[in-house]
């Protein structure tokens, strides 16, 4: 007895089987009188209404039968749902599909069989209305068209319970995430160690939470009366003011800067502000979130560290004066200095290097000493940069070598490459010219700066660009294309059938899934193009240099389509998800805002779900 085929929506069609609550439920009159007037009007003595499941179909409404389900494998209507017109069985003995089948061979002794899918709103069969006989028969016109009319009626009340599905999950889906997401925000708002707060467009406190008061000395009623540059010290408030236009503009998604708060004592604070804006459906801004911490402690050692690198290195330009015990305490405090100290004639020779530098570089005093600096730390590629530079100081003579600080790539004697802050001063001593320089490993500190902004910019699972670089760099696209008379294409991509991969292998799966996704999106697209993960299951790619625009654009999305579609090998089985995409095109000098541009993506995408998933729709090419 062959198998029925599946269908290629599958996992589609399941997933929202389960979301109707249909199976195993008890009967209903409405499905009950289409069965019975079935059965009456075809004169058959068994109808059904059946629901295909993974491994069985269950009866939700029947006449003439016991049994209120059979496996799947022995289902004639596992046969029907895949087939685009009503399935006829004139003689199921006389049929290869059926002719070995148990309920033919047996109870219930089926013999004629006429069924017609009951589809969803989106096109998924999720079952039949069948009539049956015990007798071979044929279906005649007259007869075909009342199961198909039956049919219909059930196909609509089925749609009406779709709608009411859809309707209660969003429902409790909203209620859920807003109440958790209120009571999770409630709670970090208020025992946060760093300040939070709500604030108005106009620089008026919504909301503050207790860390922010502990900052500023104000109680929360007090704030209330202030605005934030009301508390700002007045040499800060420029910045931090034309920041907020930036944002209130659209050019700048977040900003971070430090500055100072006027506390209710009088007393300056340096503070770590990070301010990004909540913004409605309209693209307006509501409020803005403030994140602010106190790094006045940090600012204090900054500038006691500083003073300290500064009487230091004043000691160090004056230490020929020095004679008998002040110079060796001074060569104590250079040796013992936690920077790397080196001092260089005005040959280029290391004439001092202290334990730091040893440390820092791997090389020993003994072997330093007597060497040129580009035999030592100097990267190869930068030597010849390094000598012009000599030069250049010593042509200039003492003014024109100022308190010098660098950032500068550096090499330790094993090979490896670190970072350094330099600060350099050219002395001249006895009529020669000394080169004195401290050097501050911040390899660690660069790199980690680089993560935060990788990290801030990609998407942790896929390596794909974000949200947040999207919103960065669709301006400049948008930019680009208006100078060189182009138009730039966003394409809003949702995958169909993720969910139920998800639900039924499980998180990793989905994960490993994604991931294919993005390398196929990746691959699928050209040098100009860029991809981006928003969230969940939802990508865009931004086309940029379109040769004929609307055509283009629907030949990049057809292509990811077709690629998407393969099959994906997951642990234990193979899988095979579909994707709708949505189109928004922004022509030379249009301008549109970002989020404009990707809410018109976002709308045609739904126009392609709508219209039977695996697709692509635009304003210029419907569903």
């Amino acid at each position: 007895m062959p198998a029925a085929p599946l269908p290629p929506d599958e996992l589609d069609r399941l997933s929202l089987l389960d979301a109707l609550a249909l199976m195993d439920t008890p009967p209903e009159p409405v499905f009950d009188r289409i069965t019975r007037l079935a059965s009456r009007l075809l004169n058959v003595p068994m109808a059904l209404f059946s629901l295909v499941d993974a491994d069985r179909q269950w009866f939700k409404s029947r006449v003439g039968l016991e049994t209120d389900q059979t496996p799947r494998e022995y289902a004639f209507c596992a046969h029907a749902i895949g087939m685009t017109r009503p399935l006829v069985v004139n003689d199921a003995t006389r049929d290869q599909r059926f002719s070995d089948n148990p309920l033919v061979n047996g109870p219930p002794n089926i013999r004629f069989y006429a069924g017609v899918p009951i589809r969803t709103a989106a096109g998924l069969a999720i079952g039949t209305l069948c009539a049956l006989d015990t007798k071979p028969r044929d279906l005649s016109p007259e007869e075909a068209e009342v199961l198909n009319d039956l049919a219909t009626i059930l196909t609509k009340e089925v749609h009406y319970r779709e709608r009411l599905a859809l309707a209660r999950e969003q429902l409790e889906q909203s209620s859920a995430v807003l109440g958790a997401s209120e009571a999770r925000f409630r709670s970090i708002f208020d025992v946060a160690s760093v300040g939070i707060a709500l604030v108005a467009p106009d620089g008026g406190w919504i909301s503050v939470n207790g860390a922010l008061c502990g900052i500023v000395g104000y109680s929360e009623e007090e704030l209330w009366g202030l605005t934030f540059q009301q508390i700002t010290h007045p040499d800060d408030i420029v910045l931090d003011v034309g920041l907020l236009e930036e944002l209130q503009r659209g050019t700048r998604s977040q900003y971070q800067l430090e500055k100072r708060y006027i506390r209710k004592d009088g007393r300056e604070v340096w503070i770590n502000l990070n301010v990004a804006p909540k913004r409605n459906r309209l693209g307006e801004i509501e409020y803005y979130v403030s994140v602010i911490k106190d790094i006045d402690a940090e600012k204090r050692a900054q500038r006691e560290v500083a003073e300290l690198n500064a009487e230091l290195e004043r000691r160090v330009a004056e230490r020929t004066a020095a004679l008998g015990a002040s110079e060796a305490r001074l060569a104590s405090v250079i040796e013992n200095a936690s920077d790397a100290y080196i001092s260089l004639d005005e040959g280029g020779a290391v004439t001092a290097w202290n334990r730091q530098a040893e440390q820092t570089f791997g090389w020993p005093r003994e072997e330093a000493l007597g060497r040129r600096l580009e035999e030592l730390i100097v990267p190869p590629e930068l030597v010849e940069r390094h000598r012009k530079e000599m030069r250049r100081y010593l042509e200039a003579g003492q003014g024109g070598l100022p308190d010098q600080r660098h950032e500068l790539p550096a090499v330790r004697r094993d090979g490896s490459t670190l970072t350094v802050e330099l600060r350099i001063r050219l002395l001249e001593l006895e009529g020669g010219k000394v080169f004195s320089a401290f050097l501050h490993d911040i390899t660690e500190r660069k790199q980690e700066q680089a993560r935060r902004e990788y990290e801030s910019r990609h998407d942790v699972l896929t390596g794909l660009l974000n949200r947040r670089a999207l919103m960065e760099a669709l301006p400049l696209a948008q930019a680009r294309a208006s100078r060189n008379g182009k138009t730039v294409g966003m394409l809003f991509i949702d995958l169909d059938g993720f969910k139920a991969v998800n639900d039924s292998q499980g998180h990793e799966a989905g994960d490993i899934l994604l991931g294919v996704v993005a390398e196929r999106l990746r691959a699928g697209v050209r040098r100009t193009d860029s991809v981006y993960r928003l969230a969940g299951d939802e990508f865009t790619v931004l086309l940029e240099d379109m040769a004929d625009t609307v055509d283009d654009a629907h030949r990049v999305a057809e292509k990811l389509i077709r690629s998407i579609a393969e099959p994906v090998e997951l642990p234990g089985r193979a899988v095979r998800v579909r994707a709708s995409i949505g189109i928004a095109l922004d022509a030379p000098g249009g301008a549109r805002q970002a989020e404009e541009l990707l809410k018109e993506a976002d709308h045609f995408m739904y126009q392609a779900k709508k219209a039977g998933r695996g697709r692509v729709c635009s304003a210029r090419q419907p569903c």
